[in-house]
């Protein structure tokens, strides 16, 4: 059987193919993809730069780690069953292409060990899990060790801040502050407030968690920290970052690298939203149909009033 699939051929170059689906094998299962987000974050480096910064990567390749459907076949000891719900954090099932991560297709063949069975009532909103398990691990760590201290200043109100501002208030933790510079983005709060940097005197802040991506201002954030405070770089950065050593000697400053989530994290931030802990509403700006790919990959990395892009494969499913 076919799949539609979305490959980036080289930088700022995408095409739509029908790829041939494996078969079956044991604990595999097919699903028909009802929609895929748009990562504005490692997708935006390969569409912008190449493979440079992702060197076991190349082209051609299908991105996509953010995708929602319906398992319509399923191998015979599988542990999902067919019809069940799922949330598909990638694929590598299409020869001859390379995945970062794979998942932007009408059609996918996946390990059901990778799958995670989800409520009907998500909808489009479950593309989101990825990005809420990923700021989830930011504090927590994976649940390898003890919690992290929660942020009390978020950089940046794209979705990424908006997820962690409320897992921060959904743990009963106080309200953490939010930078963000541009007035459209900066609507939206729940819970906690929004400021411009400017309007900001604080230099007493404990945790201070960039998810911006912006390379130019560790300096800025090391100086509103409080002696043996912590910066959390837990956006992804395109470039690489410095700072200056005596601000950050004086304060004996921390600096720590969040990765990506783990299954634990998914886990997490998926019972915490059909608890009802945790809202993923009013975080997704745009769906588009698959066929109108290309203007969607540049409306998600070039239209500043896009917060997340949704491809909708509903249709073809």
């Amino acid at each position: 059987m076919k799949s539609i699939a979305v490959v980036f051929d080289k930088p700022k170059q995408l095409s739509l193919q029908a790829l041939e689906l494996p078969n079956l094998q044991a604990g595999q299962l097919e699903v028909a993809v009802e929609y895929s987000g748009i990562s504005t974050a490692a997708e935006s480096v390969l569409w912008d730069a190449g493979v440079s910064a992702f060197p076991a990567i190349g082209y051609p390749l299908i991105p996509g780690f953010e995708t929602f459907g319906r398992v319509v076949k399923a191998h015979k000891g599988a542990k999902i069953k067919e019809g069940e719900m799922v949330f598909v954090p990638g694929a590598n099932c299409f020869s001859g292409f390379k995945s970062m991560y794979g998942g932007a297709a009408s059609r996918l063949v996946v390990s059901d060990q990778l799958v995670l069975p989800v409520s009907d009532e998500l909808g489009v909103e479950a593309v989101l899990l990825a990005l809420a398990a990923t700021a989830y691990h930011a504090v927590s760590g994976g649940g390898t060790h003890e919690p992290f201290t929660p942020p009390d200043l978020i950089i940046g109100h794209g979705v990424m801040g908006r997820l962690l501002a409320r897992l921060t208030v959904a743990a009963g933790c106080p309200p953490p502050t939010v930078w963000e510079t541009q007035a459209e983005i900066a609507k939206g709060a729940q819970g906690y407030e929004v400021i411009s940097p400017e309007d900001d005197p604080r230099k007493d802040y404990q945790a201070i968690y960039d998810v911006s991506g912006n390379t130019g201002q560790l300096d800025q954030l090391i100086q509103r920290i409080r002696p043996g405070g912590e910066v959390v770089l837990a956006g992804f950065y395109k470039n690489g970052l410095q700072f200056s050593y005596p601000p950050a000697f004086t304060r004996e400053a921390r600096i720590r690298v969040a990765a990506e989530w783990q299954r634990n994290d998914l886990l997490a931030v998926n019972e915490l939203v059909n608890k009802g802990q945790l809202s993923l509403k009013g975080l997704i700006t745009h769906v588009q149909a698959f066929q109108s790919a290309n203007a969607a990959y540049e409306t998600a990395f070039g239209d500043v009033s896009c917060l997340k892009m949704v491809l909708d494969w509903s249709a073809h499913a």
